[in-house]
């Protein structure tokens, strides 16, 4: 499993959010300028996490975005898998991955058991976790 920019920008961009909340919706520009991140690339990841309902938005002058939760209420996990999918390590592990040889595969258990360890940690942390404390 590699998580890809989309999953690290999407991180990026949530703790952007929550680090910069005055109670105001936040500019796509402002973000994509702290972020280093085009606009049209930011609008992609934004919609994904708008989809998930992780965000509040508003048009115009004063529009932009903002959480639409405290950042304690969103896992990692759950915003990784807003913008990756499946975070599991093989195919066979996913919801759409069925495998004919799985309950011969010697390998099986070790891959399921990576995908536990791997779902338990990013579920563990939340965005509040990343935000540097200072």
């Amino acid at each position: 499993m590699k998580i890809s920019t989309r999953g690290r920008y999407a991180l990026n961009i949530m703790i952007d959010l929550a680090m910069h909340d005055n109670g105001s919706f936040i500019s796509l520009k402002d973000i994509a300028n702290r972020q280093g991140i085009s606009n049209k690339y930011l609008e992609q990841i934004i919609a994904m996490l708008n989809k998930e309902g992780y965000l509040k938005t508003a048009r115009g002058n004063n529009g932009g975005y903002k959480l639409a939760k405290k950042p304690e209420e969103y896992s990692i996990g759950d915003i990784l898998r807003a913008t990756e999918g499946d975070l599991a390590p093989i195919y066979c592990l996913t919801e759409e991955g069925e495998c004919e040889r799985k309950e011969e595969c010697i390998t099986f258990s070790f891959w399921k058991g990576l995908d536990e360890v791997i779902n338990e940690y990013v579920d563990s942390k939340t965005l509040a976790d990343l935000i540097p404390k200072d």
